[in-house]
């Protein structure tokens, strides 16, 4: 899978207990896929593959949630209307603030040769950050971006 958004630092909480210094993450979770530290994800990595497995999701395919997931890969072969960009960029805006950790600004949805392309700016509310999120979910099934 590629790399879907830029690097971004965030500063690390060093607590000092005694003579040693622990770094705290404000969140900590587990990834299935091998990153540069190991199988673990910390705070707005951890933050922004989440938003992404809730993308790899079709509506109505999460059992018990049939509201839970993405129309886009439905959308892929229907004609790029405002109608239908409407309807693509309010289930972003679904998706994006179904997560309380972040915030969207902006939506901009545009049709690919083969695909649709979505860039969404994005605050990261516990740290204050906005970032752009580029990517494309093309007609091969696959999401791309950067």
């Amino acid at each position: 899978m590629a790399k879907l958004y830029n690097q971004r630092t965030v500063a690390e909480n060093r607590i000092s207990q005694g003579n040693q210094n622990i770094t705290a993450f404000t969140y900590k979770g587990f990834n299935s896929k091998n990153t540069n530290s190991g199988y673990k994800s910390y705070d707005i990595d951890l933050v922004k593959q989440d938003i992404l497995n809730h993308f790899y999701i079709r509506k109505g395919e999460k059992l018990e949630n049939p509201n839970f997931g993405t129309i886009i890969w439905d959308m892929l072969f229907e004609p790029m209307t405002e109608e239908n960009k409407k309807l693509i960029a309010d289930n972003v805006e679904q998706i994006v603030n179904y997560d309380p950790r972040v915030s969207v600004n902006s939506i901009q949805i545009n049709s690919v040769q083969q695909g649709i392309r979505i860039e969404a700016s994005i605050t990261y509310i516990p740290f204050n950050i906005t970032e752009r999120m580029a990517f494309t979910f093309d007609r091969n099934n696959a999401i791309t971006g950067s």
